[in-house]
């Protein structure tokens, strides 16, 4: 136990909350990827997502702590009209496509697009988004090559692409931090923008003087 006085030698944590969506047609391993994610778990049967499912999770950093709701969204819901619903307030987007089957691949544009379409962060900016070729563990249609995949990325400005295994817990955990560290990143841009985008003769008091602590006058 610290001496009385003493001063810890742990720097303040920071805590985000950041909410995230998972999306892409159905039976690509949505659900998987985050029972892996979170759970640390692989079941070859699960239920067909109906709506939208949530699970949290915490990350804990040295000068971080991080919760992430992610929102499993049914594939059956691409670019309807409830995705709007769904999409509510979500900070960063993960887009799911089976590399067994390239008309999901097909499919990752116009779940992009939506994306894109409906949410933004203040300042403008596309939410981060990531884009996971899952069931690499499986051999590949013949049309799913890197190129595409890069040439997609590029075209529909995802932050970057994984090759991805639920069932083999390959890159799971380095996509999702991936897409954190960009999400961190971007709410801290978002908060110098709203900085310094505060109208002028603004005051800002500080938390002592918020709580009427000690003053001079």
């Amino acid at each position: 136990m610290a001496a009385a006085g003493q001063i810890s030698a742990n720097p303040p944590r920071t805590d985000y909350a950041f909410k995230v969506l998972v999306v892409g047609d159905p039976r690509v391993g949505k659900t998987s990827i985050i029972n892996r994610y979170v759970h640390g778990s692989f079941d070859i049967h699960y239920k067909l997502t109906l709506g939208v499912d949530f699970a949290l999770k915490v990350i804990h950093r040295p000068s971080s702590i991080i919760r992430l709701q992610l929102r499993d969204i049914a594939g059956q819901e691409k670019a309807g009209t409830m995705t709007r619903v769904y999409y509510r307030d979500a900070n960063a987007a993960v887009v799911v496509f089976d590399v067994t089957r390239n008309i999901t691949l097909q499919s990752v544009k116009i779940w992009k697009q939506d994306i894109d379409s409906k949410l933004s962060l203040p300042d403008g900016r596309r939410i981060p988004a990531v884009l996971l070729a899952n069931k690499c563990d499986l051999d590949a249609d013949p049309a799913v090559t890197e190129q595409v995949l890069q040439d997609l990325v590029t075209e529909d400005q995802f932050i970057g692409w994984f090759l991805t295994s639920a069932k083999d817990d390959k890159n799971v955990a380095e996509a999702f931090n991936f897409l954190i560290d960009r999400a961190i990143s971007d709410y801290e841009a978002t908060r110098r923008f709203q900085q310094d985008n505060r109208p002028q003769g603004t005051i800002s008091l500080s938390q002592n003087e918020r709580r009427g602590g000690n003053c001079s006058c």
